[in-house]
């Protein structure tokens, strides 16, 4: 609910095929504001983001070109736990920020926000219009990150149930897409929320 803009908030599980919804609103024309991509715009060399993370956790978090160093970042994370909830204070807001600008400044009909971990920030984005979750089943997800990632099992059970449930997302969708067939099956899902988006969006305020 941000004046003069209808906003689709945009989740799903590992693997249940998030980034093929984006793709698939992309092509039609649709601006998609992921906060993945926000989460490594705010850190970037130069900003304030980053600065402030180098003066937190010091100088070893930074490789030697002055970038942040991830693995060092996830190792400190890995390390202490309070390390973590320190690194959101800084990302987190800039995240939402970032986003929150994107939208502002988005022209189209309508536009998507995508929070993968949409449920555990729910009361950061209550100014979303809607909420679309992208579902798939556990095995559907397993199958995928095992071969997709060439990981094991045990590995991608840990980061399925690292996530929130299938039902707690279930929970907070006004609309959900079932992906757990091939990915062109995506494309009539697709089409056919978008009309109803740009119907909705033309209705709106």
């Amino acid at each position: 609910m941000l004046e003069g803009h209808y906003v689709v908030g945009l989740t799903g599980g590992v693997a249940a095929g998030k980034s093929a919804v984006e793709r698939r609103f992309t092509v039609l024309g649709i601006g998609v504001h992921d906060a993945d991509r926000a989460s490594r715009a705010v850190v970037e060399p130069g900003t304030e983001g980053l600065a402030e993370i180098a003066s937190a956790f010091g100088p070893d978090v930074l490789d030697s070109s002055g970038a942040l160093d991830r693995a060092a970042m996830r190792r400190r994370i890995f390390e202490d736990p309070s390390a973590r909830k320190r690194l959101e204070a800084i990302v987190h807001p800039r995240v939402r920020q970032w986003t929150m600008n994107h939208v502002r400044a988005d022209t189209g009909p309508y536009c998507i926000v995508a929070v993968p971990l949409l449920v555990e920030n729910l009361e950061h984005y209550a100014w979303l219009d809607r909420i679309l979750v992208v579902d798939a089943s556990v095995d559907t997800q397993l199958a995928r990150l095992t071969q997709r990632d060439g990981i094991d099992d045990a590995l991608a059970r840990r980061m399925v149930a690292n996530q929130s449930t299938r039902e707690e997302r279930l929970s907070i969708a006004t609309d959900v897409i079932h992906n757990d067939g091939p990915e062109d099956a995506l494309d009539d899902a697709v089409k056919n929320l978008h009309e109803q988006f740009l119907s909705l969006a033309s209705h709106h305020g």
